[in-house]
Formats: C-alpha cells, sequence, structure tokens
C-alpha cells in the first residue's frame, strides 16, 4: 500500500463543493479504493468553493475564463493542502501549468447534450421549440450550435450549477436549456431532459470525461492514479484538447470537438468551429494516427474560416 493512502496518512482529494464535483470525486475515491483495495479511512475528500461558482450572473468569458473553476484547487495542490484534484476536464484550461500532471481520466460518460425546458413547452429536439422561445446557456458552443439551428431562438445568459440552472428554468428565466447528460447521470437526474444526438449538437472538447491531477514531482500519487486510469478515453480527450491547442480558442470561442472509437477501433474525431451568431461554419474529421493528423485538422478548419470565425481564434 503506497504511504501516502493510508488511515494514518490519508490521500487528500481537492474538489469543487457542488453537488456534481463532489459526485465525481467519490467516483475518483471508489475508483482508487477498487484498484489498490483501500481503506475508505485512506482517504479524503476535501471540498472548496470556486470562484466560478461564486460569480453567476456573468458570462465566464467576462470574469477570468477556466481558471476560475480551478484556481483554487491549483492554489491547494500547490501548497501541499491536497494530494489530487478532480475536474470535469470539459472546465480545465487546455494548457496546464507544468507543475501539474494530469495522472487520470476515468471513463467517459455520455458525451452528449439534454434539451430540458420548462412546464408548459413540449420539445424534445431543438426543431420542436416554439418561436422565438428564450433558451438559456453560457455555452458559447451551444448557442452558436443553437442559433445555427434555429435563428428565431433568442439565446440569455443562464449560468449556476445543475440545480440552480433547472430552479431559474423552473422560474420562468429561459424556456428551455442544454445540460450535459454525463452530468445529470451523476446526479441521478436520470429523467431529465432529451437527449440529442452529436450529429445534431456535437459536443464540447472533455464533455464527460473527468480528469484527476496531481503535482508532477509526486512520483508516488502519479503511481496510485496510473491505476485508474481508462487509457481509451485518455486517449480520446488528449486528442480534443490537443486540437483547441491548435485553435487556440478560449472561452468566447464557440468550438465542438469530439473523439470517439469506431467499431474497427480507429479513433475518429470530429470537429465545429463556429461565429458568435452561428451563421458561419466550419467542420471537419480526421482519423487520429499522431499528433500531426490533429494538427492538421486545426490548421485547416482556420484557413477555411471565414473572419468572423478566426477573429475568435488565436491563430
Amino acid at each position: 500500500m503506497n504511504e501516502l493512502a493510508t488511515p494514518d496518512n490519508p490521500l487528500r482529494i481537492g474538489t469543487r463543493a457542488s453537488p456534481l464535483a463532489m459526485a465525481q470525486a467519490h467516483m475518483a475515491a471508489a475508483a482508487l479504493i477498487a484498484a489498490h483495495g483501500l481503506a475508505m479511512a485512506a482517504l479524503e475528500i476535501v471540498p472548496m468553493t470556486a470562484t466560478g461558482d461564486r460569480i453567476q450572473d456573468r458570462a465566464l468569458a467576462e470574469v477570468g475564463g477556466k481558471a476560475l473553476w480551478t484556481r483554487e484547487l491549483d492554489a491547494a495542490l500547490d501548497a501541499g493542502t491536497i494530494d489530487v484534484a478532480v475536474h470535469s476536464l470539459k472546465d480545465v484550461e487546455t494548457l496546464r501549468d507544468a507543475r501539474f500532471f494530469l495522472g487520470a481520466m476515468l471513463e467517459r460518460a455520455d458525451p452528449r447534450d439534454r434539451l430540458v425546458v420548462r412546464e408548459g413547452i413540449a420539445a424534445q429536439k431543438i426543431s420542436e421549440l416554439p418561436h422565438g422561445a428564450r433558451l438559456g446557456t453560457s455555452s458559447p458552443r451551444r448557442a452558436a450550435q443553437v442559433r445555427r439551428l434555429r435563428p428565431d431562438l433568442d439565446t440569455v445568459l443562464l449560468r449556476g450549477n445543475v440545480a440552480t440552472r433547472l430552479a431559474k428554468l423552473a422560474a420562468g428565466e429561459a424556456d428551455a436549456t442544454l445540460l450535459a447528460a454525463a452530468g445529470l447521470e451523476r446526479l441521478g437526474m436520470h429523467d431529465i431532459g432529451a437527449v440529442q444526438g452529436t450529429e445534431l449538437l456535437l459536443p464540447a472538447a472533455s464533455q464527460g470525461a473527468i480528469g484527476i491531477e496531481c503535482r508532477a514531482d509526486d512520483a508516488a500519487t502519479i503511481a496510485l492514479l496510473a491505476a485508474i486510469d481508462h487509457a481509451p478515453t485518455h486517449r480520446a480527450v488528449a486528442a480534443e484538447r490537443a486540437l483547441l491547442a491548435v485553435l487556440g480558442g478560449d472561452c468566447r470561442s464557440p468550438v465542438a470537438a469530439y473523439a470517439e472509437w469506431q467499431a474497427d477501433g480507429v479513433l475518429r474525431l470530429d470537429a465545429e468551429i463556429f461565429s458568435e451568431d452561428g451563421a458561419d461554419h466550419v467542420a471537419g474529421h480526421v482519423n487520429v494516427t499522431d499528433a500531426g493528423v490533429v494538427a492538421a485538422l486545426g490548421h485547416r478548419l482556420l484557413a477555411e474560416a471565414p473572419p468572423s470565425i478566426r477573429r475568435l481564434f488565436a491563430t
């Protein structure tokens, strides 16, 4: 047994304090217990409130980007007050500090979005929403995809954790919203919303994936995490994140990227980039054989994109 993960010296697992983040931290803990035969007392979950959880009235891009989800966990990890940090990888910056190491990804859950509508509206698909309906989201990707599919819809800012967004929807702040299927499943909300196919709404890079980081110089913890890493998920999500790095997008950049293993064992990466209003759109795909193929796809998308899209990416 690793000397770090004992009841006398428990492995401290940092996480955001939201219900979804806590559920994901418990999933990571369960995986470590199963892989190493650890006692429950050998692990300690350390919740903390992220800046992004405290600010809910503005778009993320206006107040600091994805770092608002990781800042507190990064500081605790660097200071040694936690040993690992559990993240929804979709919310983690593409380029990370070299002090940290992504030691494991759990097996990816459903990466798709679900359409959730308020009481009084009957719609299973975006195409079925009433003319002029208000769709609440804080995601530039979702907003652009919705505007491309339904230019008549009004996209409005809707932020907060899952329960908060559902409460705002029930209060009439929007007529519909899109939520990640993976998050709803992890919260036990199996019957909430209608799944939208990836051919309609290509997911965000890393959607549905849980990442576990530790300090890059912590060999003992790296070894612990290696045992719970789901290699197919890690390879697929790494390809998506590599594409983001090539595109140079930020929280204002509407981009979708999804790598999926095919029946013949080939990893196919699909990607789309949009203008903010969804009117302009460039898409492409590659079979992932090496990093060069992914980079070439990113460069091709940017080369084919009109100025309305290219200005949203660092080229």
